[in-house]
């Protein structure tokens, strides 16, 4: 039987109870049959789990593929919508995010435009004040969907080189969580293609927001797909 390896990230792994785990499982086990299997486990993760996509060796898979030996399985609960040939291009990190270094990784003679986004803490979100953010991510997977996301706006506009970084762990109100640069002869493309990239990494970067309040912290988005569960394991 073959041996695969199950990661767990933001409010799946906090009812779980832990990051990753090894399982045999039969030959031809999918991994939508792994999700129902640890529905079965932890029965109120079931209806997050029954919608939850997966990553396989660090790409978006196919649930119903049978798994192979020594496949990693990665669940992608709903995220905070928070390596290419130069991989200092596209990071994940702990560490503090630098603007202005960002920025220089994509200049080039031939750029007359660099514009760089910048994404902080803010002090309020629905509604609520926010006291900090944890942010945590799978970065395996995310480097290449940075990748993806330069290529795409790279196919829609005329720009050059592309810089994504993303900060994890936990941030204070003000702190940088995402800086994005983009390089282009002209700055109406390079204004498209840096907008076109936040909205796309919100939507496909496995990340995950916790917001902080003073009566308590959730997940962000976890609570659309199932209302309280991040609470009930908090």
């Amino acid at each position: 039987m073959p041996t695969i390896t199950l990661r767990y990230f933001a409010v799946i792994r906090e009812a779980v109870g832990i990051e990753s785990e090894e399982r045999e499982v039969p030959d031809g086990t999918t991994a939508d049959a792994v999700a129902r299997d640890l529905g079965v486990r932890f029965p109120r993760l079931a209806p997050l789990l029954a919608s939850t996509p997966v990553m396989v060796n660090a790409a978006y898979a196919d649930r119903t593929a049978p798994l192979r030996e020594g496949d990693e399985v990665a669940f992608i609960p709903p995220v905070a919508g928070g390596s290419s040939d130069d991989t200092s291009r596209f990071v994940v990190t702990d560490a503090v995010l630098d603007a202005e270094a960002v920025a220089a990784l994509v200049a080039a003679p031939d750029a007359g435009a660099i514009v760089t986004f910048v994404g902080a803490v803010r002090d309020h979100a629905r509604g609520r004040a926010v006291q900090w953010l944890e942010y945590e991510a799978y970065g395996a997977g995310c480097l290449p969907i940075f990748a993806q996301i330069a290529d795409e706006a790279r196919a829609q506009w005329h720009i050059g080189q592309m810089a994504i970084h993303h900060r994890t762990g936990h941030l204070r109100v003000g702190d940088v969580s995402v800086v994005i640069a983009v390089a282009s002869a002209h700055r109406q493309d390079a204004f498209a293609a840096t907008a076109y990239a936040i909205d796309r990494l919100k939507e496909l970067a496995p990340i995950w927001k916790k917001e902080a309040y003073a009566d308590g912290d959730t997940w962000i988005g976890a609570e659309a797909a199932y209302q309280g569960l991040a609470d009930r394991f908090a």
